[in-house]
C-alpha cells in the first residue's frame, strides 16, 4: 500500500513516498523535491558475517536521464564507475547515518541512493540523505534515527537553503559559503564546508539555520514513524560471557597501558603485534577457548577508556602534549629538482609531498556528472594514500572513497586562493603524497599544497594552513584535542577538520562516533582550531611566506592577446587548418576563448612569440596611418593588389606609385609576389 507524507522546505513541497517502488527492501523512499526525485533503499543480510567490524556500505548512484542526458563517451553510454561527486555524497550520507547504528551489529547493511530526477536547485545528496533516513527508520533495521540534513549558501547578504553543490569556486555563484549540516534534534553530526575565508561568527550562524531546519525535518519523520509503526528486528549481537571478561581483564589491565602510550608509533605496532601472540597464548593456558578476534571488542574497549581517562582526569594526552599542542613541525619546500613547484611537511609522524604541476589553459579537467554539465576545472588536488605510509602492504590502482574525499577536501581548502583565469590563466594540477601517516594527512596535504603553490610562483590571495581537532566525553564533561593523532581518531568521539587563512575558514568537515554534537562545543573546538591553524601558519611563513615573483623556469610560459571576437574564424580557418599549421610550425599549444583572448603555451619563448606573430597578423586589423611592406598578389589596370597581412589585401593606386607610371606599364615593371 502506498503512502505519502507532505511538508514545506524553504516554502516548497517536500514529499516522501513509501509502499511502492522497491518493496523487496528492507526499506524504501521515493523522495522529491521540486523537480529533483530520489529513491532510496536500505537492504540487511538475514545472516551476520564472520566479520569484527560493522559491514555498512553506501552506494549514491547519479543516472544521466535524470538530467535528461546521454553520457558524452562515444564508446561507453552506461554509466561507470561513479563519479567523484558521486562518491562525495555517498560519504556524506555514511558520515551522518554511521553514528546511529549499534557498532556491534555484523549483518551485511547496504544502502543505496538512485537519483532519478534532478534539477538545478535542489540538491540531490540532502534530499537523499533525508530518504535513506526515512527509509531505515520505516524499516525493520535497528536503527536510532531518524537523522536530517540541509545545505545552506551565503552570498555576503542572504541564506538559500538546500541549492544543489556543483561548479568549481564559490566566486562562479557569487557566493561566500556553502555549508551542509546533518544531525538528529539539536545536535549536529556532519558538516561540509567550503568558504572564501569566512568567519567563526558567520560559520556558526550557519549552524544554528541548519540545526532549526534539521529539527523541522526530523519532528516530520517521527510522525511518519508513527503512523507506519515499523517493528524491528531483534539482532543478536555478539557478548562475550561476563565471567569470561572478568577472568581476563586483570591481565589486560596490566598489558594494554605500556602499549596504548608507546609514543613512537612504529614501536607500538611491533609491541601490539607482540601483544596479539601474548592473549593468544594466555587464552590458552587458562583453558578459554577464544581468539584474539573473540575478545577484541573488549581489548578495544578498555583502549578507548584508557584514552579518555587520561584525557579527561589529567588534561593529558598518550603522546605527553597538552590539550591545545601541535606536534613538532618540519617544512621544506622546492625538495623535487625538476618541478614547477614542491614542498615537504611533517607534523609529528605524519609526513606529506605535495607536487604543483602548471599546465595550458586547454588542460582543464572537463566534469561528467550530472550536477556539472558541461564545466570544467582549473585547480585540481589529488591525494594519495599508499599502503607504506602505515607500514603495510595493500592494493595500488584506483583512488579509494577516502583518497578521493581527503582530495576533494583539500581542493576545497585551497581553491577559492586560487587566482582568476584572467590573472593566472594556467591549469593547475597538485597531488599530495602521504608518505608517511600517523593521523591528519588530510590536513598536511592543505599546508603542503599551500606551501608548493608558493613555491610554484602561483600568485594566491594567502597561504593557508589545516588541523584535525578532536573531542573526548565523558558523561557531562568533555574536551577538545588540536591536531589529534592516529589513537585520538580512533578512540575519541569525533574529528573536525579546520581549514583557513588568516583572513577566516576556507574548508570544514566533521564526522563523529557519538549521537551529535551541540553547536556550543562545535562554536569551542572551531576557535581552537583557529587557534590550531594559525600556529601552523607562522611555522609555514618563517620558510615561505609569500609566492615566489617567478614561474620555476621548467613551467610552461602562457602568452596572451586579445583579438576581435569577430576574427577567431580567421585564426582557426576551415577545418582547423589554420590552428593546426601554426601548432605544428610552431610546437605551441593554443587556446581560444569566446571573448576573442588567445592564450599560447609554450615552454619556447622564441616559439611563442612566431606563434604569437602569426596569429596576431592573421586578426590584426589595419589603421589609416600605417606603413606596411607588402607581396604583390594582383596586378590591375589601375593599381597594385597588395598583400598587406594574411587575407587582408589593400589598393595601391597607381596615382601614388608616381606620375610617370601609368596603368599599361603595371604589368611590365611588377610582378605577383
Amino acid at each position: 500500500m502506498t503512502k505519502i507524507f507532505k511538508t514545506q522546505l524553504d516554502g516548497e513541497e517536500l514529499s516522501l513516498e513509501f509502499g511502492r517502488m522497491a518493496q523487496q527492501a528492507n526499506g524504501s523512499c521515493l523522495a522529491k523535491l521540486g523537480k529533483t526525485a530520489v529513491l532510496a533503499t536500505v537492504t540487511m543480510s538475514q545472516e551476520p558475517k564472520d566479520t569484527n567490524f560493522f559491514p555498512l556500505s553506501v552506494n549514491f548512484e547519479e543516472k544521466f536521464y535524470a538530467v535528461g542526458r546521454i553520457r558524452k563517451s562515444r564508446f561507453m553510454k552506461r554509466e561507470g564507475r561513479p563519479s567523484d561527486g558521486a562518491i562525495l555524497h555517498g560519504r556524506v550520507i555514511d558520515r551522518s547515518i554511521r553514528p546511529y547504528f549499534d557498532q556491534r551489529i555484523r549483518n551485511d547493511i547496504q544502502v543505496i541512493v538512485t537519483v532519478l530526477s534532478s534539477d538545478e536547485n535542489n540538491g540531490a545528496d540532502v534530499l537523499g540523505l533525508l530518504a535513506v533516513s526515512a527509509a531505515l527508520s520505516i524499516s525493520d533495521i535497528p536503527w536510532d534515527g531518524p537523522v536530517a540534513g540541509i545545505r545552506l549558501s551565503w552570498n555576503g547578504e542572504k541564506w538559500e537553503m538546500n541549492s544543489a553543490e556543483g561548479g568549481e569556486q564559490l566566486a562562479d555563484k557569487d557566493l561566500k559559503m556553502i555549508l551542509t549540516a546533518a544531525g538528529i534534534e539539536n545536535k549536529i553530526s556532519m558538516i561540509e564546508m567550503e568558504g572564501a575565508e569566512v568567519s567563526h561568527e558567520k560559520v556558526v550562524e550557519g549552524l544554528k539555520i541548519a540545526q532549526e531546519n534539521i529539527n523541522q525535518l526530523i519532528d516530520f519523520q517521527r510522525k511518519i514513524v508513527t503512523e507506519m509503526n515499523p517493528v524491528k528486528k531483534d539482532l543478536a549481537v555478539a557478548e562475550i560471557d561476563a565471567e569470561i571478561e572478568k577472568k581476563i581483564s586483570p591481565f589486560l589491565d596490566e598489558r594494554l597501558p605500556e602499549i596504548i602510550f608507546e609514543k613512537d608509533k612504529k614501536l607500538q605496532k611491533d609491541k601490539r603485534e607482540k601483544f596479539e601472540k601474548e592473549v593468544e597464548s594466555y587464552l590458552q593456558e587458562e583453558g578459554i577457548e577464544l581468539s584474539y578476534a573473540d575478545i577484541e571488542p573488549i581489548i578495544e574497549e578498555k583502549i578507548e577508556k584508557l584514552v579518555k581517562n587520561l584525557v579527561i582526569e589529567k588534561n593529558e594526552r598518550s603522546d605527553g602534549r597538552g590539550l591545545k599542542d601541535v606536534r613538532p613541525l618540519s617544512i621544506e619546500i622546492g625538495v623535487l629538482p625538476y618541478n614547477h613547484g614542491s614542498a615537504l611537511f611533517s607534523r609529528g609522524e605524519t609526513q606529506v609531498l605535495s607536487v604543483v604541476t602548471l599546465g595550458a589553459p586547454g588542460d582543464e579537467q572537463l566534469l561528467d556528472d550530472i550536477e556539472n554539465i558541461d564545466e570544467t576545472k582549473r585547480y585540481i588536488h589529488h591525494y594519495n594514500f599508499p599502503p607504506y605510509s602505515v607500514g603495510e602492504t595493500g592494493r595500488i590502482g584506483y583512488p579509494s572513497r577516502r583518497e578521493i574525499g581527503h582530495g576533494a577536501l583539500a581542493e576545497k581548502a585551497l581553491r577559492n586562493l586560487i587566482p582568476s583565469k584572467e590573472k593566472f590563466p594556467y591549469t593547475i594540477r597538485v597531488v599530495s603524497e602521504v608518505l608517511s601517516s600517523n593521523g591528519s594527512s588530510s590536513m598536511a596535504s592543505v599546508c603542503g599544497s599551500s606551501l608548493s603553490l608558493m613555491d610554484a610562483g602561483v600568485p594566491i590571495a594567502r597561504p593557508a594552513a589545516g588541523v584535525a581537532m578532536g573531542l573526548i566525553v565523558a558523561d557531562d564533561d568533555y574536551r577538545i584535542l588540536t591536531d589529534i593523532q592516529g589513537p585520538e581518531d580512533h578512540y575519541g568521539d569525533m574529528d573536525l577538520k579546520v581549514a583557513g587563512t588568516e583572513d577566516g575558514f576556507t574548508a570544514l568537515q566533521m564526522d563523529v562516533k557519538i549521537k551529535g554534537v551541540d553547536i556550543d562545543v562545535l562554536s569551542k573546538a572551531l576557535e581552537q582550531g583557529r587557534e590550531g591553524y594559525l600556529s601552523i601558519l607562522a611555522k609555514m611563513n618563517e620558510v615561505i611566506n609569500q609566492p615566489r615573483p617567478e614561474l620555476s623556469p621548467h613551467a610552461p610560459r602562457i602568452y596572451t592577446l586579445q583579438i576581435n571576437p569577430d576574427k577567431i574564424r580567421s585564426v582557426i580557418g576551415p577545418g582547423g587548418k589554420v590552428i593546426n599549421e601554426i601548432i605544428k610550425e610552431t610546437a605551441v599549444q593554443i587556446d581560444i576563448e569566446d571573448s576573442g583572448l588567445v592564450m599560447i603555451t609554450s615552454k619556447d619563448e622564441e616559439s611563442a612569440k612566431k606563434a604569437l606573430e602569426w596569429v596576431n597578423n592573421l586578426t590584426r586589423e589595419v589603421k589609416v596611418g600605417e606603413v606596411f611592406n607588402g607581396k604583390i598578389s594582383r596586378i590591375l589596370d589601375f593599381g597594385l593588389m597588395m598583400e598587406l597581412l594574411p587575407n587582408q589585401d589593400g589598393l595601391l593606386h597607381v596615382s601614388n606609385l608616381g606620375g610617370k607610371i601609368r596603368g599599361e606599364d603595371l604589368a611590365r615593371i611588377f610582378k605577383v609576389g
